[in-house]
Protein backbone atom coordinates (compact mmCIF):
# COMPACT_ATOMS: atom_id res chain seq x y z
CA UNK A 1 0.00 0.00 0.00
CA UNK A 2 1.21 3.64 -0.64
CA UNK A 3 1.99 5.92 1.65
CA UNK A 4 -0.67 8.60 1.78
CA UNK A 5 -0.27 12.40 1.24
CA UNK A 6 -3.89 13.46 2.67
CA UNK A 7 -4.31 16.48 4.66
CA UNK A 8 -2.89 16.47 7.99
CA UNK A 9 -3.95 18.31 11.42
CA UNK A 10 -2.06 21.63 11.63
CA UNK A 11 1.13 21.97 13.27
CA UNK A 12 3.56 24.58 13.91
CA UNK A 13 5.24 24.90 9.38
CA UNK A 14 8.21 25.48 10.58
CA UNK A 15 8.70 22.38 11.96
CA UNK A 16 7.08 20.45 8.79
CA UNK A 17 9.14 22.19 6.79
CA UNK A 18 12.38 20.82 8.75
CA UNK A 19 11.39 17.50 8.57
CA UNK A 20 10.28 17.38 5.06
CA UNK A 21 13.43 19.00 4.30
CA UNK A 22 15.47 15.64 6.08
CA UNK A 23 13.17 13.63 4.04
CA UNK A 24 14.03 15.23 0.79
CA UNK A 25 17.78 15.24 1.78
CA UNK A 26 17.18 11.88 2.15
CA UNK A 27 15.73 10.77 -1.00
CA UNK A 28 18.95 12.54 -2.79
CA UNK A 29 21.08 11.10 -0.84
CA UNK A 30 19.62 7.50 -1.88
CA UNK A 31 16.54 6.53 0.38
CA UNK A 32 13.35 5.80 -0.13
CA UNK A 33 10.84 8.55 1.10
CA UNK A 34 8.74 5.68 2.94
CA UNK A 35 12.21 5.08 5.15
CA UNK A 36 12.18 8.85 5.41
CA UNK A 37 8.81 10.02 6.56
CA UNK A 38 9.21 6.51 8.87
CA UNK A 39 12.26 8.05 11.33
CA UNK A 40 10.03 11.05 11.67
CA UNK A 41 8.18 11.67 15.29
CA UNK A 42 4.67 10.11 14.76
CA UNK A 43 3.14 13.40 15.87
CA UNK A 44 4.35 15.41 12.61
CA UNK A 45 4.63 12.82 10.37
CA UNK A 46 1.58 13.19 8.30
CA UNK A 47 2.23 16.57 8.14
CA UNK A 48 5.51 16.28 6.96
CA UNK A 49 4.58 13.71 4.42
CA UNK A 50 2.02 15.41 2.89
CA UNK A 51 4.61 18.58 2.54
CA UNK A 52 7.08 15.76 1.37
CA UNK A 53 4.89 14.54 -1.12
CA UNK A 54 4.00 18.21 -2.62
CA UNK A 55 8.15 18.49 -2.82
CA UNK A 56 8.55 15.81 -4.98
CA UNK A 57 6.22 16.57 -7.54
CA UNK A 58 7.64 19.97 -8.29
CA UNK A 59 11.38 19.07 -7.35
CA UNK A 60 12.58 19.65 -10.85
CA UNK A 61 11.46 23.26 -11.05
CA UNK A 62 12.99 23.67 -7.55
CA UNK A 63 16.27 22.49 -8.60
CA UNK A 64 16.15 24.58 -11.56
CA UNK A 65 15.62 27.54 -9.68
CA UNK A 66 18.00 26.53 -7.16
CA UNK A 67 20.41 26.36 -9.71
CA UNK A 68 19.23 29.94 -10.94
CA UNK A 69 19.37 32.03 -7.77
CA UNK A 70 22.26 30.01 -6.07
CA UNK A 71 24.41 28.54 -8.77
CA UNK A 72 26.68 27.39 -6.09
CA UNK A 73 24.74 24.73 -4.19
CA UNK A 74 24.50 25.39 -0.15
CA UNK A 75 25.58 22.66 2.16
CA UNK A 76 22.35 19.49 1.32
CA UNK A 77 20.38 20.22 4.71
CA UNK A 78 20.50 24.26 3.67
CA UNK A 79 19.60 22.92 0.08
CA UNK A 80 16.95 20.38 0.78
CA UNK A 81 14.84 23.16 2.93
CA UNK A 82 15.10 25.87 0.05
CA UNK A 83 13.82 22.88 -2.25
CA UNK A 84 10.98 22.58 -0.58
CA UNK A 85 10.07 25.82 0.26
CA UNK A 86 10.43 26.74 -3.71
CA UNK A 87 8.37 23.34 -4.40
CA UNK A 88 5.73 25.13 -2.24
CA UNK A 89 5.71 28.37 -4.22
CA UNK A 90 5.86 27.10 -7.66
CA UNK A 91 2.85 27.77 -9.38
CA UNK A 92 -0.06 24.39 -9.33
CA UNK A 93 -0.98 23.09 -12.04
CA UNK A 94 -4.33 23.04 -12.65
CA UNK A 95 -4.12 26.63 -11.23
CA UNK A 96 -5.60 26.49 -7.54
CA UNK A 97 -5.13 28.17 -3.89
CA UNK A 98 -1.60 27.84 -2.38
CA UNK A 99 -0.64 25.32 0.13
CA UNK A 100 0.33 28.30 2.35
CA UNK A 101 0.42 32.33 1.84
CA UNK A 102 3.78 33.30 0.31
CA UNK A 103 4.63 35.11 3.33
CA UNK A 104 3.86 32.95 5.42
CA UNK A 105 5.46 30.16 4.08
CA UNK A 106 8.79 32.39 3.55
CA UNK A 107 8.58 33.35 7.06
CA UNK A 108 8.29 30.00 8.43
CA UNK A 109 11.21 28.93 6.22
CA UNK A 110 13.41 31.13 7.38
CA UNK A 111 12.31 30.01 11.44
CA UNK A 112 13.31 26.50 9.97
CA UNK A 113 16.48 27.62 8.76
CA UNK A 114 17.56 29.75 11.88
CA UNK A 115 16.83 26.90 14.04
CA UNK A 116 18.61 24.02 12.69
CA UNK A 117 21.50 26.38 10.21
CA UNK A 118 21.25 29.75 12.20
CA UNK A 119 24.23 30.92 9.74
CA UNK A 120 21.89 30.19 6.60
CA UNK A 121 18.84 32.14 7.28
CA UNK A 122 19.56 35.09 5.63
CA UNK A 123 20.39 32.96 2.51
CA UNK A 124 17.14 30.99 2.94
CA UNK A 125 15.39 34.33 3.42
CA UNK A 126 17.35 36.06 0.59
CA UNK A 127 16.79 33.31 -1.67
CA UNK A 128 12.58 32.89 -1.48
CA UNK A 129 12.00 36.65 -1.28
CA UNK A 130 13.97 36.87 -4.97
CA UNK A 131 11.69 33.90 -6.19
CA UNK A 132 8.73 35.95 -4.92
CA UNK A 133 9.57 38.89 -6.55
CA UNK A 134 10.79 37.56 -10.13
CA UNK A 135 8.43 33.99 -9.88
CA UNK A 136 6.98 34.75 -13.30
CA UNK A 137 10.30 35.11 -14.77
CA UNK A 138 12.38 32.65 -12.93
CA UNK A 139 9.33 29.80 -13.13
CA UNK A 140 9.64 30.71 -17.27
CA UNK A 141 13.53 30.00 -16.90
CA UNK A 142 13.45 26.64 -15.41
CA UNK A 143 10.16 25.53 -17.78
CA UNK A 144 12.65 26.23 -20.73
CA UNK A 145 14.67 23.12 -19.35
CA UNK A 146 13.00 19.44 -19.32
CA UNK A 147 13.13 18.84 -15.79
CA UNK A 148 11.54 21.85 -14.81
CA UNK A 149 8.96 21.62 -17.19
CA UNK A 150 8.19 18.25 -16.27
CA UNK A 151 9.51 17.58 -12.45
CA UNK A 152 11.00 14.31 -14.02
CA UNK A 153 14.55 13.78 -14.96
CA UNK A 154 15.71 14.33 -17.89
CA UNK A 155 16.64 10.61 -18.89
CA UNK A 156 13.35 9.38 -17.40
CA UNK A 157 11.81 12.12 -20.26
CA UNK A 158 13.51 11.03 -22.91
CA UNK A 159 13.00 7.86 -22.82
CA UNK A 160 8.98 8.11 -22.18
CA UNK A 161 9.24 10.30 -25.21
CA UNK A 162 10.81 7.44 -27.54
CA UNK A 163 8.46 5.16 -26.05
CA UNK A 164 5.57 6.81 -25.75
CA UNK A 165 5.87 10.04 -28.32
CA UNK A 166 2.08 10.53 -28.62
CA UNK A 167 1.33 10.18 -24.73
CA UNK A 168 4.56 11.09 -23.41
CA UNK A 169 3.61 14.77 -22.11
CA UNK A 170 0.23 13.56 -20.88
CA UNK A 171 1.64 11.05 -19.05
CA UNK A 172 4.51 13.15 -17.36
CA UNK A 173 1.58 15.39 -16.29
CA UNK A 174 -0.41 12.43 -15.13
CA UNK A 175 2.45 11.62 -12.56
CA UNK A 176 2.02 14.79 -10.70
CA UNK A 177 -1.78 14.08 -10.47
CA UNK A 178 -2.38 12.56 -6.33
CA UNK A 179 -3.41 8.58 -6.92
CA UNK A 180 -7.48 7.74 -6.35
CA UNK A 181 -7.50 5.51 -3.58
CA UNK A 182 -9.02 2.67 -4.83
CA UNK A 183 -10.27 -0.68 -2.57
CA UNK A 184 -11.17 -4.60 -2.99
CA UNK A 185 -13.94 -5.70 -1.27
CA UNK A 186 -12.98 -9.35 -0.11
CA UNK A 187 -14.79 -11.54 -2.38
CA UNK A 188 -15.70 -14.32 0.96
CA UNK A 189 -17.60 -11.63 2.71
CA UNK A 190 -19.26 -9.03 0.70
CA UNK A 191 -19.41 -7.00 -2.70
CA UNK A 192 -18.66 -3.41 -3.89
CA UNK A 193 -22.16 -2.31 -3.45
CA UNK A 194 -22.70 -3.12 -0.22
CA UNK A 195 -19.34 -1.62 0.72
CA UNK A 196 -20.01 1.33 -0.74
CA UNK A 197 -23.14 1.87 1.73
CA UNK A 198 -21.07 0.80 4.82
CA UNK A 199 -18.89 4.11 3.64
CA UNK A 200 -21.82 6.08 3.05
CA UNK A 201 -22.92 5.39 6.85
CA UNK A 202 -19.78 7.13 7.71
CA UNK A 203 -20.43 9.68 5.69
CA UNK A 204 -17.40 8.99 2.99
CA UNK A 205 -18.56 8.90 -0.78
CA UNK A 206 -17.02 6.22 -3.11
CA UNK A 207 -18.57 4.18 -6.02
CA UNK A 208 -18.57 0.93 -6.99
CA UNK A 209 -16.23 -0.59 -9.76
CA UNK A 210 -17.90 -3.99 -10.93
CA UNK A 211 -18.47 -6.27 -8.48
CA UNK A 212 -15.59 -5.82 -5.90
CA UNK A 213 -13.91 -2.88 -6.84
CA UNK A 214 -14.18 0.59 -4.81
CA UNK A 215 -12.79 4.36 -5.88
CA UNK A 216 -13.28 6.44 -2.84
CA UNK A 217 -13.78 10.07 -3.80
CA UNK A 218 -11.35 11.33 -1.10
CA UNK A 219 -8.71 8.94 0.47
CA UNK A 220 -8.61 8.21 4.80
CA UNK A 221 -6.18 6.35 6.98
CA UNK A 222 -7.22 2.25 6.45
CA UNK A 223 -7.71 2.43 10.33
CA UNK A 224 -10.69 4.54 9.68
CA UNK A 225 -12.37 2.06 6.41
CA UNK A 226 -15.32 -0.24 8.05
CA UNK A 227 -13.99 -3.93 8.49
CA UNK A 228 -10.73 -3.15 7.89
CA UNK A 229 -9.23 -5.15 10.50
CA UNK A 230 -11.49 -7.75 10.24
CA UNK A 231 -10.49 -8.58 6.44
CA UNK A 232 -13.47 -7.28 4.71
CA UNK A 233 -11.65 -5.16 2.65
CA UNK A 234 -8.02 -4.05 1.53
CA UNK A 235 -6.34 -1.34 -0.90
CA UNK A 236 -5.14 -1.92 -4.05
CA UNK A 237 -4.91 0.12 -7.04
CA UNK A 238 -7.38 -0.65 -9.65
CA UNK A 239 -4.52 -1.71 -12.20
CA UNK A 240 -2.79 -4.16 -9.85
CA UNK A 241 -6.67 -5.78 -9.57
CA UNK A 242 -6.52 -7.26 -12.46
CA UNK A 243 -4.34 -9.41 -11.82
CA UNK A 244 -5.53 -12.35 -10.08
CA UNK A 245 -8.59 -12.71 -12.57
CA UNK A 246 -6.08 -12.53 -15.64
CA UNK A 247 -4.29 -15.73 -13.88
CA UNK A 248 -7.54 -17.61 -12.89
CA UNK A 249 -9.34 -17.05 -15.36
CA UNK A 250 -7.75 -15.39 -18.67
CA UNK A 251 -9.72 -12.34 -18.25
CA UNK A 252 -9.16 -8.81 -17.38
CA UNK A 253 -12.39 -7.14 -15.79
CA UNK A 254 -12.25 -5.05 -12.83
CA UNK A 255 -13.70 -5.86 -10.08
CA UNK A 256 -15.81 -8.96 -10.85
CA UNK A 257 -15.46 -12.38 -10.39
CA UNK A 258 -13.62 -14.77 -13.01
CA UNK A 259 -14.81 -17.87 -14.05
CA UNK A 260 -11.71 -20.18 -12.96
CA UNK A 261 -10.65 -22.09 -15.70
CA UNK A 262 -7.52 -23.54 -13.46
CA UNK A 263 -8.55 -27.07 -12.26
CA UNK A 264 -9.67 -27.68 -9.19
CA UNK A 265 -7.74 -27.03 -6.08
CA UNK A 266 -4.91 -26.02 -8.33
CA UNK A 267 -1.04 -25.44 -7.38
CA UNK A 268 0.27 -22.00 -7.84
CA UNK A 269 2.96 -19.77 -7.37
CA UNK A 270 3.32 -15.91 -6.83
CA UNK A 271 6.69 -15.82 -7.15
CA UNK A 272 7.19 -12.61 -5.61
CA UNK A 273 5.02 -11.95 -2.92
CA UNK A 274 4.85 -9.49 -0.79
CA UNK A 275 3.63 -7.40 0.33
CA UNK A 276 0.83 -9.75 -0.53
CA UNK A 277 -1.75 -7.94 -2.00
CA UNK A 278 -1.71 -10.28 -5.42
CA UNK A 279 -1.59 -13.26 -3.06
CA UNK A 280 -4.55 -12.72 -1.21
CA UNK A 281 -6.32 -11.45 -4.03
CA UNK A 282 -5.97 -14.85 -5.58
CA UNK A 283 -7.25 -16.88 -2.53
CA UNK A 284 -10.46 -14.04 -2.40
CA UNK A 285 -11.29 -15.80 -5.31
CA UNK A 286 -10.26 -19.11 -5.74
CA UNK A 287 -9.24 -22.55 -3.52
CA UNK A 288 -5.83 -22.83 -4.81
CA UNK A 289 -2.81 -25.32 -3.35
CA UNK A 290 -0.77 -21.66 -3.22
CA UNK A 291 2.94 -20.84 -2.41
CA UNK A 292 3.53 -17.58 -1.54
CA UNK A 293 7.24 -16.64 -2.56
CA UNK A 294 9.70 -13.89 -1.66
CA UNK A 295 13.31 -13.54 -1.64
CA UNK A 296 13.03 -11.20 1.18
CA UNK A 297 12.12 -12.88 4.87
CA UNK A 298 11.20 -9.82 6.38
CA UNK A 299 8.82 -8.59 3.25
CA UNK A 300 7.30 -12.37 3.39
CA UNK A 301 6.30 -11.36 7.35
CA UNK A 302 4.04 -8.76 5.49
CA UNK A 303 2.38 -11.15 3.38
CA UNK A 304 1.65 -13.41 6.46
CA UNK A 305 0.36 -10.25 8.39
CA UNK A 306 -1.83 -9.89 4.98
CA UNK A 307 -3.25 -13.07 5.09
CA UNK A 308 -4.00 -13.38 8.60
CA UNK A 309 -6.03 -10.06 8.82
CA UNK A 310 -7.86 -11.88 5.73
CA UNK A 311 -8.64 -14.78 7.20
CA UNK A 312 -6.66 -16.64 4.17
CA UNK A 313 -4.12 -19.29 4.11
CA UNK A 314 -1.10 -19.78 1.98
CA UNK A 315 2.35 -21.76 2.37
CA UNK A 316 5.05 -19.16 2.71
CA UNK A 317 8.88 -19.50 1.36
CA UNK A 318 11.60 -17.65 1.42
CA UNK A 319 13.57 -17.84 -1.39
CA UNK A 320 15.34 -16.22 -5.03
CA UNK A 321 12.08 -17.15 -7.67
CA UNK A 322 15.52 -17.25 -10.29
CA UNK A 323 16.80 -20.00 -8.20
CA UNK A 324 14.13 -22.79 -8.09
CA UNK A 325 16.70 -25.40 -6.84
CA UNK A 326 17.06 -23.80 -3.53
CA UNK A 327 13.47 -23.82 -3.00
CA UNK A 328 11.11 -25.59 -5.29
CA UNK A 329 10.00 -28.85 -4.74
CA UNK A 330 9.79 -30.42 -7.80
CA UNK A 331 6.46 -30.25 -8.42
CA UNK A 332 5.12 -28.42 -11.57
CA UNK A 333 2.53 -25.10 -11.13
CA UNK A 334 -0.73 -24.81 -12.78
CA UNK A 335 -0.02 -21.07 -12.88
CA UNK A 336 2.62 -18.76 -11.81
CA UNK A 337 2.69 -15.02 -10.82
CA UNK A 338 5.49 -13.12 -11.56
CA UNK A 339 5.25 -9.45 -10.44
CA UNK A 340 8.52 -8.57 -11.22
CA UNK A 341 10.75 -6.31 -9.73
CA UNK A 342 10.93 -3.01 -11.66
CA UNK A 343 11.64 0.77 -12.33
CA UNK A 344 8.12 1.36 -10.50
CA UNK A 345 7.18 4.08 -13.15
CA UNK A 346 3.64 3.38 -13.50
CA UNK A 347 2.74 3.91 -10.05
CA UNK A 348 4.80 7.50 -9.52
CA UNK A 349 1.05 9.13 -8.21
CA UNK A 350 1.91 7.01 -5.42
CA UNK A 351 5.51 6.88 -4.76
CA UNK A 352 6.85 10.19 -6.22
CA UNK A 353 10.24 9.95 -4.93
CA UNK A 354 10.84 6.89 -7.65
CA UNK A 355 11.62 8.95 -10.36
CA UNK A 356 14.73 10.88 -8.02
CA UNK A 357 15.45 7.33 -6.68
CA UNK A 358 16.40 5.86 -10.27
CA UNK A 359 19.07 6.13 -12.47
CA UNK A 360 18.57 5.31 -16.27
CA UNK A 361 21.11 2.19 -16.07
CA UNK A 362 18.37 0.93 -13.73
CA UNK A 363 16.30 0.07 -16.54
CA UNK A 364 18.49 -2.35 -18.48
CA UNK A 365 19.49 -3.95 -15.30
CA UNK A 366 15.78 -4.57 -13.75
CA UNK A 367 15.50 -5.72 -17.24
CA UNK A 368 17.85 -9.00 -16.77
CA UNK A 369 16.50 -9.44 -13.73
CA UNK A 370 13.09 -9.71 -15.22
CA UNK A 371 14.37 -11.98 -17.82
CA UNK A 372 16.23 -14.38 -15.70
CA UNK A 373 13.29 -14.94 -13.64
CA UNK A 374 11.26 -15.66 -16.44
CA UNK A 375 13.47 -18.43 -18.15
CA UNK A 376 13.88 -19.67 -14.36
CA UNK A 377 9.71 -20.17 -13.63
CA UNK A 378 8.66 -20.90 -17.16
CA UNK A 379 10.54 -24.27 -16.67
CA UNK A 380 8.39 -25.07 -13.32
CA UNK A 381 5.10 -25.11 -15.71
CA UNK A 382 2.96 -27.75 -16.68
CA UNK A 383 1.94 -28.76 -19.67
CA UNK A 384 -1.25 -26.32 -20.12
CA UNK A 385 0.14 -24.22 -17.62
CA UNK A 386 -0.22 -20.26 -17.77
CA UNK A 387 2.43 -17.83 -16.04
CA UNK A 388 1.41 -14.30 -15.74
CA UNK A 389 3.95 -11.31 -16.21
CA UNK A 390 3.37 -7.92 -14.38
CA UNK A 391 5.36 -4.63 -13.88
CA UNK A 392 4.31 -1.60 -12.35
CA UNK A 393 6.13 0.20 -15.50
CA UNK A 394 5.51 2.30 -18.23
CA UNK A 395 9.01 1.50 -19.65
CA UNK A 396 8.81 -1.02 -22.90
CA UNK A 397 11.71 -2.66 -21.94
CA UNK A 398 10.06 -3.78 -18.74
CA UNK A 399 7.24 -4.97 -20.95
CA UNK A 400 6.60 -5.04 -24.24
CA UNK A 401 10.23 -5.79 -25.62
CA UNK A 402 10.64 -7.93 -22.31
CA UNK A 403 7.75 -10.02 -23.56
CA UNK A 404 9.31 -10.11 -27.19
CA UNK A 405 12.75 -11.38 -26.03
CA UNK A 406 10.89 -14.15 -23.96
CA UNK A 407 9.22 -15.37 -27.38
CA UNK A 408 12.50 -15.17 -29.15
CA UNK A 409 14.17 -16.95 -26.71
CA UNK A 410 11.50 -20.25 -26.30
CA UNK A 411 11.48 -22.59 -29.01
CA UNK A 412 8.66 -22.19 -32.23
CA UNK A 413 5.34 -23.29 -30.47
CA UNK A 414 6.07 -23.80 -26.49
CA UNK A 415 4.99 -20.33 -25.37
CA UNK A 416 1.98 -17.49 -26.83
CA UNK A 417 1.25 -14.52 -25.48
CA UNK A 418 -2.72 -14.93 -24.56
CA UNK A 419 -5.33 -12.50 -26.50
CA UNK A 420 -6.80 -11.36 -22.98
CA UNK A 421 -3.73 -9.84 -21.90
CA UNK A 422 -3.84 -5.61 -21.74
CA UNK A 423 -0.51 -5.27 -22.51
CA UNK A 424 0.70 -1.53 -21.57
CA UNK A 425 -2.16 -0.15 -19.23
CA UNK A 426 -0.96 3.78 -19.24
CA UNK A 427 -2.53 6.08 -16.31
CA UNK A 428 -4.41 8.29 -18.50
CA UNK A 429 -8.22 9.05 -18.36
CA UNK A 430 -8.44 7.75 -22.10
CA UNK A 431 -7.49 4.35 -21.54
CA UNK A 432 -9.55 1.14 -23.28
CA UNK A 433 -12.69 0.68 -21.38
CA UNK A 434 -12.37 -3.14 -22.26
CA UNK A 435 -9.16 -3.63 -20.60
CA UNK A 436 -10.01 -1.44 -17.34
CA UNK A 437 -12.82 0.68 -16.32
CA UNK A 438 -11.84 4.70 -17.04
CA UNK A 439 -12.95 5.58 -13.65
CA UNK A 440 -11.27 3.86 -11.50
CA UNK A 441 -7.99 6.05 -12.82
CA UNK A 442 -5.86 3.50 -12.54
CA UNK A 443 -2.02 2.77 -12.04
CA UNK A 444 0.49 2.33 -14.79
CA UNK A 445 0.83 -1.57 -15.50
CA UNK A 446 1.84 -3.88 -17.62
CA UNK A 447 0.57 -7.59 -18.03
CA UNK A 448 1.55 -10.35 -20.63
CA UNK A 449 -0.24 -14.18 -19.93
CA UNK A 450 1.88 -16.53 -21.32
CA UNK A 451 0.47 -19.74 -22.17
CA UNK A 452 2.60 -23.14 -22.48
CA UNK A 453 0.83 -25.53 -24.86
Amino acid sequence: MAPSDTAAPALPLARLLAHAADAVAAVRGGRSLTEAIAAVPLPARAGAQAVSFHAMRALGGALAVREIVAPKAPPPAVEALLLVALALLWPPEPPAAPPYADHTLVDQAVRAARQRTPGAAGFVNAVLRRFLREREALVAAARRQPQGAYNHPAWWISRLKADWPVQWQALLHAANRRAPMTLRVNARRGDAVGYVRRLAAQGRDAAAVGAHAVVLREPCAVGALPGFADGDVSVQDAAAQLAAPLLLGGVATLGDTPAVTLPAGARVLDACAAPGGKTAHLLELAELDLIALDHDALRLARVDETLRRLGLRAELRAGDAGDPAAWWDGRAFDAILLDAPCTASGIVRRHPDVRWLRRAGDVASLARQQARLLDALWRLLKPGGRLLYATCSLFRAEGQAQIDAFLQRQPAGTARVDPASPGHLLPLPDNDPQAIAPAADPDGFYYALLQRP
